[in-house]
């Protein structure tokens, strides 16, 4: 068996808003075929555009080959093609963007290789550590003001809740350089939003609080610190740059509530930093820009030995949904996954893209049984998603 095709989409909701904090309106699906006929699919959360180039690109000599014609004609149940696509795309990959490509394309390889086992990716990876996996519902407001965020926000975690969600993140990006829908208000507002939400819902659910980087530097997040703590926070997600490794450290060190991060890094190399400088309670690896489930497997052996939780980041589609929480199943560190409810997504591509996908039901995903990463992607909405229709780059 040999791989004959890699095939790349790029997907957009025409409905599209560029002053939202969410990357689930676009999307880079990937396509891996064999000679034999059996086809797995990936995605990853990265500019699709520049993920696509990466992988359709040509090389001109053997420092700078392009990824898909590194996998055409090889086996693709060979599992030690990663660190071949990592080290061959080196000089123009080895972090960021390159590996986010490669994760795209190992997510798909490993969806094929279950293909062909007839079996769940996660019985190839190894033993069940649970028989469920926990999903919280992340929760993203509309608005354009405060008030209309709160409004939302509050709705938004009640019918999570009604839903059968045990566990919710609260989005309260309204400060920073990311603020949704280009709010800038203060740290009062963070409170104000958690409050309402933790007051509606109240004391027995998990709640996680997620700032999208709105601090500069630790210090300037110590004032609300304890006032957060009072709302009984599992996390806190993102206070910070990536960078500020050592600001990390200082949040993490004040013992109020756990500080999470990761959803940007690529490779194990950024998150042994993450967890050795940074200090971090929980890495929160995205399974396709970490570099895929290969890499995923290798940041969840690296903190059970730190003994740090992993909570898999992924705002994308339940093709990512999938690879989480098969990589969950057999990570004893991994207390829940990330889930965006597609009834409370503005994205329809969210909504559309697979028309079966790993259900929730009370709160938690049955331990997958189908081939593969067990969902299907509709054929029908990579055409009609196709960004080639709704937008001219």
């Amino acid at each position: 068996m040999i791989i004959t095709s890699v095939e790349c989409f790029v997907l957009l909701d025409p409905s599209f808003n560029k002053r939202a904090a969410s990357s689930a309106q676009d999307n880079l699906v990937v396509k891996i075929g064999t000679d034999d006929g059996y086809t797995g699919v990936g995605e990853v959360d990265v500019h699709p555009w520049a993920a696509k180039a990466l992988i359709e690109a040509p090389g001109t000599h053997s420092m700078g080959l392009g990824l898909r014609e590194l996998l055409l004609g090889q086996d693709p149940l060979n599992t030690g093609l990663w660190d071949e696509l990592y080290v061959r795309s080196a000089m123009n990959g080895r972090r960021g963007l390159g590996v986010c490509a490669i994760g795209a394309l190992d997510m798909a390889l490993w969806d094929l290789r279950g293909k062909v086992a007839g079996q769940p990716v996660w019985r190839l990876l190894g033993e069940a550590t649970r028989t469920e996996i926990l999903a919280y519902a992340s929760l993203l407001p509309q608005g354009r003001s405060l008030a209309e965020q709160r409004e939302s926000l509050v709705d938004r975690a009640r019918r999570a809740v009604a839903n059968g969600f045990r566990a919710i993140k609260l989005e309260t990006i309204v400060k920073g350089p990311y603020a949704h829908n280009g709010l800038s208000e203060g740290d009062e507002a963070i409170v104000e939003l958690v409050r309402a939400c933790r007051e509606a819902v109240g004391p027995e659910i998990t709640m996680m609080v997620d700032v999208g980087y709105c601090w500069p530097n630790a210090q300037a997040a110590l004032g609300i610190m304890r006032d957060l703590a009072e709302h009984d926070l599992f996390f806190l997600e993102t206070p910070l740059s990536p960078d500020d490794l050592e600001g990390h450290a200082v949040l993490a060190s004040l013992g109020l509530f756990r500080i999470a991060s990761g959803e940007w890094l690529t490779t194990r190399y950024e998150f042994a930093d993450l967890m050795d400088r940074g200090a971090v309670d929980v890495v929160q690896p995205d399974v396709g820009r970490v570099g895929g489930i290969t890499e995923a497997m290798r940041v969840v052996k690296m903190a059970q030995a730190r003994r740090r939780l992993v909570v898999p980041h992924c705002w994308k589609s339940a093709i990512g949904i999938a690879a989480s929480a098969h990589v969950a199943v057999v990570a004893p560190n991994c207390p829940m996954i990330e889930f965006l409810p597609p009834d409370l997504s503005d994205s329809r591509l969210r909504r559309d893209l697979v028309k079966r996908e790993l259900e929730v039901c009370d709160g938690v995903i049955s331990l997958p049984q189908r081939p593969g990463l067990g969902i299907d992607v509709d054929d029908a909405a990579l055409i009609e998603y196709d960004a080639t229709r709704t937008l001219t780059v």
